[in-house]
Formats: C-alpha cells, structure tokens, sequence
C-alpha cells in the first residue's frame, strides 16, 4: 500500500492565512524609533550605530578602475557632532552625500577596525542621507576617536 499526500488542505489553510490574517499581524508590529547616539558612545566592534552629524573633511584615498568599466571609489571623512569625531569610511555613491559642510543622518552604522584604529562605516544594510537642516553644533576635533589606538588583547580563564 502506498500512503497518498493531500496537499489540497494545506494549500487552502496557507492561501486563507496569507490572505485574511498576514496583514492583520503585519499591521500589528510597528516599526521601532531610531535611538540615536553621540560619537562619544561609539566602541570597537559594535554595529547599529544612528548618528547625526556634520562632515568636517573628505578626502579620496583610492579611486580604481574595475575590468567591467565600472569605478570604485574610497574615501576617509571626518565626521563628528559636538562629543568628537571619527573617520567615516565611505564607499563609491556615498562620497557625493558625504561633502564637508553636510549634515548627515546615518543610520545602521557599525565600528570597523583599520590597523588598531576604529573606523566608522555603513554597509548595504545602513544607509547615509542628508539632513533636512543643519545641525547647529560644531564639530569637536579635540576628541579624534580615529586615533586612538586598540589592542586585542585575549584573557586567559585561570578556573
């Protein structure tokens, strides 16, 4: 004997759930607001980072030519609110929102490593916009959290 599978039940029951009570659930869960952060608070390894800030400097370090025709751009800017400042690391379109004078909004940032030092940076996943009107705080230069340096240090458990 063989068993048969009836897959016309299941079929029904996911059609009615996706249609009828999907969105009910969806409406339900409602997006959390941002919590941003000061460059102050900022720490190695860290991700999730929404900050509001201003762009002191920015200078393009790389600019390479790919085999497809297509272009990569890398710039290190300076980027700070009044707590200090830190290097932002941006990539290809990002370097036309990020001009010095720009107020920024970034959100979904995380801390890089770059030899010891910490780097701001927004993958895929975050994103860097322009404010809608700038900030009235000056960007503190005398808190470089860019020079820094940092040491992995590895702690042996002694039980």
């Amino acid at each position: 004997y063989q068993r048969r599978v009836r897959a016309f039940p299941n079929f029904v029951f996911l059609q009615f759930f996706f249609s009828f009570i999907s969105p009910f659930l969806f409406s339900m869960a409602q997006k959390a607001k941002p919590t941003f952060i000061t460059i102050d608070q900022l720490k190695p390894g860290t991700t999730g980072h929404n900050l509001l800030v201003k762009v002191a400097s920015c200078k393009v370090v790389v600019e390479k030519s790919r085999p497809d025709g297509s272009k990569t751009r890398i710039a290190e800017c300076v980027i700070g609110d009044a707590t200090g400042c830190i290097t932002l690391t941006a990539r290809n379109e990002q370097i036309d929102v990020v001009q010095p004078g720009n107020t920024l909004i970034i959100r979904n940032s995380k801390i890089d490593m770059f030899k010891g030092f910490m780097r701001l940076a927004v993958d895929k996943w975050g994103n860097i916009k322009q404010a809608p009107e700038p900030a009235n705080f000056e960007v503190n230069l005398q808190n470089d959290l860019s020079t820094v340096e940092y040491e992995l240090v590895t702690v042996n458990s002694e039980d």
